[in-house]
């Protein structure tokens, strides 16, 4: 390998020579950056011919290789690095919906191991593993030091083993362990449930079912609610959504916007730079939508939540985005291994690049933080009727017959309603805030505004893969 790379310099030396006493001196400097990239291929033999013939093992040649792709890609940003053939198999089988693991979506800070968010009802989420946590160890192991491939390969292990991980919190004083068992990840891509007559859609991740399901979802609960006609509006949860691929988030905005763009790509070259529009038909039918988001919310979670708050078809409620504003193309470069790599930027309808700033929400709401049992108030949360007597409590009071029985029925229903929220508020406090929402834009006659967001000023805030052959993008 050494000698044909010497020779290799040795043939553009001398082309440079040439082509200099032609085509003077512009030609003469590319021929001189050439000359330098193959002296540098040249040191990189070098140090592999050394590591080879004097480690104190003998090393894997293939490995050798690999670990040096995978240091040059990883130097480039968080998100692009090597797939050997398991990691690459491993990237189709998630998008597929389905793959062996802990459930969670890890990057890396600072050489420490950050989750982005745990995946609904796997080991990791059930153990109570949250959005911004650290690892720091595994089985007793320290995770410094690692790259972000070998630390997950760490986490990775047989179906039914356990496993216990060491986690630094913001705001415990100490770090703590927990313990989980290893499971085959069976996404769950899109639920739905009904509160009140607002749909809740929560989509988990975005991957080869996502719109089919959302679409599917969406049926049963409209359904369920009585038609389109009893339905207050649409919550599309977001929360601890790492993203994934980005034809897919495309879809999805375009499932609730009737005309204009979606989001754009631009990468380093012109005809790179791509623009997505969405097509006439809304599944919402102009339903008012609250889109919930938080930290865990990321790069293709961030698509859907920028399109649908810069046509002003949704209002963002929750906290601010992940901030992952960056497209990966995977290329295979041989038969069983590819690289994922950062190709593009993308911007939100409005032209907004959300790259480590995130989706600002039109309506911060931060979910509050479980009180200690010991510190809860024995007496617990009082309903209405708990604040003193009414009219109808008085002795003799007047009979309102004003209404039929049909109308305090409904109106027993309304209450009933109101009451449950009320209790949703300790269970899920951003959605029983997005559901209020919905109720106040239904009660003022809200319409869905589709004018195109370059028609309108800019939104306030900060802030912000189609499948090819041989090219998927990813936005995971």
């Amino acid at each position: 390998m050494k000698h044909y790379l010497i020779s290799g310099v040795g043939g553009v030396l001398a082309g440079a020579l040439l082509t200099t006493q032609i085509a003077g001196p512009l030609v003469a400097q590319e021929a001189g950056k050439n000359a330098s990239v193959y002296e540098q291929l040249e040191l990189f033999g070098n140090v592999f011919e050394r590591v080879r013939a004097d480690y104190v093992e003998a090393p894997d040649d293939k490995k050798l290789i690999e670990a040096a792709i995978n240091g040059m890609l990883t130097s480039l940003d968080p998100h692009s690095s090597f797939l050997a053939a398991n990691d690459y198999e491993d990237m189709q089988t998630q998008t597929r919906g389905s793959f062996g693991g802990l459930g969670i979506e890890v990057s890396q800070e600072d050489g420490l191991v950050k989750v982005v968010s745990p995946i609904d009802d796997t080991p990791a989420a059930k153990a109570g593993v949250k959005t911004g946590d650290f690892i720091t160890h595994v089985n007793g192991e320290s995770l410094m030091g690692l790259t972000l491939d070998e630390a997950v390969d760490m986490m990775r292990g047989p179906v039914g083993s356990d496993i216990t991980v060491t986690i630094l919190r913001e705001g415990e004083k100490e770090p703590f362990d927990l313990t989980m068992t290893r499971d085959t990840i069976k996404l769950t891509v899109v639920k739905s449930r009904v509160e009140g007559h607002a749909v809740i859609l929560r989509v988990s991740t975005f991957n080869d079912e996502t719109y089919d399901t959302l679409k599917t979802e969406l049926d049963k609960a409209v359904k369920e609610v009585g038609g389109i006609d009893k339905v207050t509006g649409f919550v599309l949860d977001l929360r601890n959504n790492p993203g994934g691929l980005l034809n897919q988030a495309i879809s999805v905005s375009d499932a609730f916007l009737d005309a204009g763009e979606i989001v754009s790509t631009r990468g380093r070259k012109v005809e790179d730079s791509e623009r997505w529009n969405a097509e006439p038909g809304d599944l919402a039918q102009g339903r008012p939508m609250v889109v919930l988001t938080n930290g865990g919310s990321a790069s293709a979670s961030e698509i859907v939540a920028g399109a649908l708050q810069d046509h002003r078809r949704a209002i963002v409620v929750g906290e601010k985005t992940f901030g992952k504003g960056s497209v990966q193309t995977v290329m295979p470069v041989t038969s069983d291994s590819a690289i994922r790599l950062t190709t593009a930027r993308y911007y939100t309808p409005s032209g907004r690049s959300i790259q480590s700033l995130g989706i600002q929400p039109d309506i911060l709401v931060s979910q509050p933080k479980p009180v200690p049992v010991d510190e809860q108030d024995k007496e617990g949360p009082r309903s209405q009727s708990s604040f003193g007597r009414s009219e109808a409590d008085l002795r003799g009071a007047l009979n309102n017959d004003s209404i039929s029985e049909e109308e305090k029925k409904q109106m027993e229903d309304e209450a009933a309603e109101v009451e449950a929220t009320a209790k949703l508020r300790d269970e899920d406090y951003q959605l029983a805030y997005a559901v209020d929402i919905l109720k106040g834009l239904a009660a003022v006659d809200f319409e869905a505004d589709r004018v195109p967001p370059e028609a309108k000023p800019a939104v306030t805030g900060e802030g912000s893969g189609t499948g090819k052959e041989g090219a998927a993008k990813d936005n995971g």
